[in-house]
């Protein structure tokens, strides 16, 4: 969701009268916008000398936001989407992809979870590569830990016997479909996410090699620090606990949007911390358990090379499922 200044091209009501207001009351994006009362926002826009323009602000903005919601689809419509739109892209891991039936679906968001060197971020890494053969991937990366060295490993192990010159071309190929950005907080992401959403509404209907898979090493790398502002000396600040909870919902709502609308794979990363009785659960807490469609626990047998990956979460296949795969 875009930042008020930037919707004022477009909607000359969110001029800096209104923009000014809304941040006098900390209110600077739509994310801010939905988390604010708006009851207390209309009745502090009736004691300004400008009320009216206020409140056709106000009401321009709740417009903007219900034009993002998207038209409700009956039973048949939904089949019909999914069959011709709703696929799936292989790993490139054989356990994994027997596990998925084929892979991680398109129009859904997958969320890899498990402890520091279970695989995750090599998983990735795998998926963007061997998906980048034919489509163009978008990897974010929080944490520096993209490596165009493990891409062309990767590849290598892959290429069929040919000549120097010809793998040469392949590679170079597969490693122009990736598109490697640096994010360090969550507002970066959104900025980043929202200038993808822009570019996917120009792709769609063209040819060529498009867009198809977007990779966030890791999601609970940006929020985590923001749901942990909210906590100072032990004492729970609710008010930023609310925002950082809505701002992560937010991230999470956009994902799976760009995923729907734009047949994304989506694919994320997201730590484990401590449960009850020692054993560890997924990151990011209840608020977030919901947005991914698909939830996959990866785990590593000590001092070895071989990976565990079972099922929390997937819409048509049992939790529990597992296997074991090599990278």
């Amino acid at each position: 969701m875009a930042r008020l200044a930037n919707l004022e091209t477009e909607y000359p009501v969110l001029d800096s009268t209104v923009r000014n207001f809304c941040a006098s009351h900390g209110i600077f994006s739509v994310e801010d916008f939905l988390i604010h009362d708006l009851y207390m926002l209309a009745a502090f826009a009736e004691q300004n000398d400008s009320s009216e323009r206020l409140k056709e602000g106000i009401a321009q903005v709740l417009s903007v936001i219900d034009d993002m919601h998207q038209p409700w689809l009956n039973g048949m419509e939904l089949l019909e989407d999914a069959k011709r739109n709703k696929h799936v892209f292989p790993t490139g891991i054989q356990g994994i992809d027997l596990l998925l039936g084929d892979g991680i679906r398109v129009g859904q968001l997958t969320e890899l979870v498990g402890p520091s060197s279970s695989g995750k971020t090599q998983v990735c890494l795998r998926t963007a590569s061997n998906v980048a053969r034919n489509h163009m991937v978008l990897y974010l990366d929080t944490g520096n830990s993209f490596s165009p060295q493990c891409i062309a490993y990767f590849l290598g192990k892959t290429i069929s016997p040919s000549s120097a010159q010809a793998k040469n071309q392949f590679l170079q190929k597969v490693m122009s479909n990736i598109s490697c950005h640096s994010v360090f907080d969550i507002f970066a992401m959104f900025d980043v996410l929202h200038q993808l959403e822009s570019y996917l509404r120009c792709q769609d209907g063209r040819g060529g090699c498009q867009m198809r898979l977007l990779i966030v090493d890791s999601i609970s790398s940006l929020i985590s620090p923001v749901l942990g502002s909210s906590s100072t000396l032990g004492v729970i600040n609710s008010k930023l606990m609310d925002t950082a909870r809505a701002l992560m919902t937010s991230a999470g709502y956009l994902l799976k949007k760009l995923a729907h609308q734009h047949n994304l794979a989506v694919l994320i990363i997201n730590h484990t911390v401590g449960g009850e009785g020692g054993s560890s659960k997924p990151a990011l807490g209840d608020s977030w358990k919901c947005i991914p469609h698909s939830r996959l626990f990866l785990s590593c047998d000590r001092g070895s090379n071989t990976y565990n990956v079972s099922i929390l979460r997937h819409p048509s296949m049992a939790s529990g499922k597992a296997a074991r795969f090599v990278i």
